[in-house]
């Protein structure tokens, strides 16, 4: 038997009453980014980061690391997540590396201003570490550690728009480099698009190449890196592949191998490479918002898989959307996929009050790096979302955005609170979650129902904000509107530069029943691994190929009531 909580709550709108609703404890999907305590930084301006992550499964558990983080965070499920801390590893670190080797986690990160260690522990639930390396030997940024399946060490490194990917063989014993590091990679944005910088990869300046990760499938090496810099929404991780550990390396043919460049939170780079407890793998990624501080971050969780040939991919459709998280080993990121549409974009919003610049609309938008703020924190301020239909509603994701804030570090007293309900006619209210009395931080809250409620209104009630204001950045609905699926696409046109092959221009007939489109794409007509996800839009310019492969491409239509595949595939030479 599931268990359940059948809550019933008494909430005042007026004169309206709110009902029962029966809500699951079993939470079964999660919606990047990630709802996670990110911790403010300790410098101004107020805002918080996490970056670089790396996830580990640990004694069948996993362990969450990111920079900045000032702790770590463990789980046993990839869902619900505790913090822990620790006064013996440097946590406020950049890029931290970890990595399983017999019994025992082993830590290092990027150098800062104290000598570089490495640390060990049996038992990371303490937060007790021991120094395993007190001076390691070379200065360095971006670690990452990696144990072939022979019982080799190696350690690869690196993050400058000068300078390239090193790798390198470490004692197992002393931990220390074994003979000189190799030079493995440099950029190559004449040839690479996805290594141009800006947000849509339209700048001339070089590109930071950083973040090495290395992954052992079969008996081919893939050692990632990501490109071209945080900040931008085109951050993603390229992949290299070599039959030894420090190569030679080619060139993957899918690339970028990690890449979410649009939608309500874009980025997908600086990412590590892990199994689960069922073996299936996973991309966890630095995501990118950017606005209060170029380091502003998230983290965001991706499926990613190896098909026959040995290729490897991160599956990013529907990368900000709900997703179920699997049981047992699986075999498509279709198994993964809910069906839950958005139904939230667009959509007419009502609100107490706004500031100037922080419209009302942004709170629908889709886009993390808007928001919509009330003039206050105060308690009572309220926002409502008209879903113009009534539909069936399944989760919730609330994004704070945390404007005016003067907060640095972590409290006791960071927390949100709040009355989420639901109406068919904007009278009559039910509750959805009542989080008055929450005491937890949910910067990204999502709330999954167990089953739908029919629901055109949605309206959320401050009760306490940790600092500042009352700002949404998105307060998104999903479900269905059990209309009918979207028209296929028609009369795609794809023209690649004459002068650049790196761009390609494309152009379709939009279509009225039709919110988005996802451009899937590949350097092979069964292999459409990449991504680029639009919204009420009938043109786009991708400038992240490689100007040596030939390309395919189809386009997807989806609306507020089910996805409508391409009608063909169109190559691109």
């Amino acid at each position: 038997m599931k268990n359940i909580y059948i809550i019933f709550l008494i909430a005042a709108f007026g004169s309206n009453t709110a009902n029962c609703q029966i809500r699951t404890t079993n939470q079964k999907t999660i919606s990047n980014p990630l709802n996670l305590n990110y911790r403010f930084c300790s410098d101004a301006p107020s805002r918080r980061e996490a970056a670089d992550p790396v996830m580990v499964l640990f004694k069948n558990e996993y362990y969450l690391f990111a920079s900045k983080a000032f702790a770590y965070w463990h789980s046993t499920d990839m869902i619900n997540w505790d913090l822990i801390s620790s006064t013996d590893l440097p946590l406020e670190d950049y890029a931290p590396a970890v990595m399983v080797m017999n019994d025992t986690l082993y830590y290092m990160a990027s150098q800062a201003y104290h000598p570089l260690q490495i640390f060990k522990t049996g038992d990371p639930k303490s937060g007790k570490w021991t120094i395993a390396n007190p001076s390691f030997p070379i200065t360095l940024t971006d670690p990452d550690l990696f144990l072939d399946d022979d019982g080799r060490l190696f350690l690869y490194y690196g993050c400058s728009d000068v300078n390239p990917i090193y790798g390198v063989e470490l004692d197992k014993k002393t931990l220390n480099p074994i003979g000189k590091s190799v030079e493995l990679f440099y950029s190559n944005t004449k040839e690479h698009g996805w290594e141009r910088f800006g947000d849509y990869n339209d700048k001339e300046e070089k590109p930071w190449v950083e973040g090495a990760w290395m992954t052992k499938h079969g008996n081919k090496y893939y050692l990632q890196y990501a490109v071209p810099g945080t900040q931008f929404k085109s951050y993603c991780d390229g992949v290299y592949v070599s039959d030894k550990p420090l190569g030679p390396f080619i060139l993957a043919n899918t690339n970028p191998g990690s890449y979410k460049p649009e939608g309500f939170i874009a980025g997908a780079g600086h990412s590590n490479t892990f199994q689960d407890k069922y073996d299936n793998y996973w991309h966890l990624s630095t995501m990118t918002i950017s606005i209060k501080h170029t380091f502003e971050r998230r983290l965001g969780l991706f499926p990613m898989f190896f098909d026959k040939d040995g290729e490897m991919y991160t599956y990013t459709t529907f990368g900000d959307f709900p997703m179920k998280m699997p049981q047992k080993k699986i075999s498509s990121p279709v198994e993964l996929f809910p069906q839950w549409m958005l139904l939230s974009y667009n959509k007419p919003v009502e609100v107490s009050s706004e500031l100037p610049n922080h419209a009302k609309k942004f709170a629908a938008d889709e886009e993390i790096r808007s928001f919509w703020s009330a003039a206050t924190g105060n308690k009572g301020e309220w926002i409502m979302l008209d879903l113009k239909t009534i539909a069936d509603v399944n989760a919730i994701q609330i994004n704070y955005a945390e404007n005016e804030t003067k907060i640095f570090g972590r409290n006791d007293s960071i927390y949100h609170q709040y009355l989420l309900q639901y109406s068919s006619d904007g009278k009559d209210w039910k509750t959805f979650a009542d989080k008055t009395n929450n005491k937890t931080d949910v910067p990204h809250d999502y709330i999954e129902l167990a089953i739908p409620v029919n629901a055109r209104y949605i309206k959320m009630t401050n009760y306490k904000v940790p600092g500042g204001t009352f700002a949404i950045s998105g307060l998104r609905v999903f479900g269905n509107a059990n209309g009918a699926a979207p028209q296929k696409v028609k009369n795609l046109n794809i023209q690649r530069s004459k002068t650049d092959p790196c761009i390609v221009n494309l152009k379709w007939e939009k279509s009225k029943d039709t919110i988005g489109y996802n451009i899937r794409f590949g350097t092979s007509r069964n292999k459409l691994y990449l991504n680029y996800q639009v919204l009420d839009s009938d043109s786009l310019t991708i400038r992240s190929l490689n100007s040596k492969s030939s390309y395919y491409f189809t386009m997807d239509a989806f609306n507020e009531s089910g996805v409508t595949k391409g009608l063909g595939i169109v190559e691109v030479k």
